[in-house]
């Protein structure tokens, strides 16, 4: 499953399996938990760990574009942090790479969140 944690009052949720062959359930219950995750904020600041993600699918880009859009309608940030080459390649070819930011490393991503929405 993944982990969401607290850091700086950014929502960092840890993706930590591979998403090429989710099925409906799986993207549905995925979708569900990065809406919950980022509920509670005001703005939403969240953080996509993909240190432990292979690979990533057009459901779960699906997701990430949805869930991405609510963050925006309540004036919060995305980004994403630890993109290997193949995912980067995935987000660069949907042109993705273009709305959310995308760190090398999760404290640089936390630190630009942080300063961004405080």
């Amino acid at each position: 499953m993944t982990r969401v944690s607290q850091v700086d009052g950014v929502t960092v949720f840890q993706v930590d399996r591979e998403y090429d062959s989710l099925d409906d359930r799986k993207v549905a219950e995925f979708s569900a938990q990065l809406t919950s995750a980022i509920q509670p904020d005001h703005p939403p600041l969240l953080l996509l760990d993909l240190s432990d993600t292979t690979f990533i699918g057009s459901s779960f880009l699906g997701v990430l574009v949805r869930v991405w859009k609510r963050i925006r309608e309540r004036n919060g940030r995305m980004a994403l942090c630890h993109v290997n080459e193949i995912c980067g390649e995935v987000l660069h070819a949907s042109k993705l790479d273009t709305i959310w930011d995308i760190y090398s490393t999760r404290d640089a991503a936390v630190r630009a969140l942080a300063t961004a929405g405080g």
